[in-house]
């Protein structure tokens, strides 16, 4: 018991649209604000790592030149973590393992991306730069994930009608909700930059955009974004009687690289049947909203109480920084729980899908 890791800090930057409110902000200066800022919430331990998500950057260790670049000092050192859009929960997954197995007593972990300044790649002899690293070898499907996203939801029957339900409830829950206690000021701003009001009419106009009569749209997918989360994560024993939320179980799981979006449905049944917890049992769910096909797919699939998930609205309204949003959703958790005020033993769920077929998912307790 006295090992097990507990989250007792969790900020991050508002989040901007790409070419945008960060356009000119590479990722280490997205990060380091927000390392250090969490830093300062645990005086009372010195920081052993920082494990980093991130999809798209520069290299050189990310992790490593964000720690020095929020001045952590040399002997920190750091870990960058590529699991694609589940970077930034399975970042915090490692640090708590390494916390319950007692390599370390303090680990800040999350993710970052700057989709505004990823450097472009090119393959050795090719005239033009490609778009993304494949998430499959030849012979297994590897879809764009807009593609994918279409063909989940007619998989799953998941309408239009619904999609942009909502996209609707995501904006205007994150209008409404209040952020500014999770948030680390950044180059001037204060505020997510994208969630607005929106009407079903304006929604219900926009075409297809990426199967001709399809359903998903640009108003009911996430859009490309900038941004960093992190969190504290500590053992038990060394909480010092500050309020956080215990990691109870996480899990990775894959499912067929056709249906990336699919992956949380094993990713959260596994972590319920290890920890015989059911979807009732939970206070709080956060599901990185790629696309509202995919929300809707994995929740029916769960049997969620929609009324549970992204209470606050979440990526569609926010904005979907790769490498960051998997921490981002753990620390809309940890406001939703942990600053609201609810009680210990209350439950909360974190969960993300991964191009390539793969979900990611962990399970925490407020103490």
């Amino acid at each position: 018991m006295s090992r097990q890791p507990v989250v007792v800090a969790a900020l991050r930057t508002p989040i901007g649209t790409a070419g945008h409110a960060y356009k000119s902000l590479t990722a280490d200066r997205l990060a380091a604000p927000v390392i250090a800022a969490v830093a300062r919430e645990v005086p009372h331990l010195a920081v052993d790592d920082v494990v980093l998500g991130n999809c798209m950057g520069p290299g050189g260790n990310l992790a490593r030149v964000s720690a020095l670049a929020a001045g952590l000092g040399h002997e920190v050192p750091g870990v960058t973590v590529d699991r694609q859009c589940g970077s930034g929960l399975a970042a915090i997954l490692l640090a708590g393992q390494a916390v319950r197995a007692g390599d370390a007593d303090l680990v800040l972990a999350g993710g970052v991306e700057s989709a505004s300044t990823a450097p472009l790649r090119t393959m050795r002899g090719a005239a033009e730069p490609y778009q993304r690293a494949p998430f499959a070898p030849a012979g297994h499907a590897d879809p764009d994930m807009g593609p994918a996203a279409e063909a989940l939801a007619a998989a799953c029957g998941v309408s239009r009608e619904r999609q942009d339900d909502y996209a609707l409830r995501s904006h205007a829950r994150a209008l409404a909700a209040g952020f500014d206690p999770e948030l680390v000021e950044i180059d001037g701003r204060r505020a997510d930059q994208r969630p607005r009001v929106l009407r079903g009419e304006t929604l219900a106009r926009l075409p297809a955009a990426f199967v001709p009569g399809g359903t998903v749209t640009a108003g009911n997918s996430s859009p490309i974004s900038d941004g960093a989360a992190a969190v504290a994560v500590v053992p038990e024993r060394l909480r010092a009687g500050m309020p956080g939320l215990r990691l109870l179980a996480g899990a990775v799981a894959g499912c067929d690289p056709a249906l990336p979006g699919w992956g949380p449905v094993p990713a959260v049944r596994r972590v319920l049947a290890r920890t015989g917890t059911t979807m009732a049992d939970l206070a709080a769910v956060e599901i990185v909203e790629a696309f509202a096909a995919q929300v809707l797919a994995v929740t029916d699939a769960l049997e969620a109480d929609l009324d549970r998930v992204c209470a606050d609205g979440g990526a569609i309204a926010l904005g979907h920084p790769w490498g960051a949003t998997g921490a981002v959703v753990v620390t809309r958790l940890f406001s939703r729980l942990v600053r609201s005020g609810a009680p210990p033993g209350t439950l909360g769920l974190a969960t993300a899908a991964v191009g390539g077929g793969m979900g990611v998912a962990a399970l925490f307790e407020v103490v």
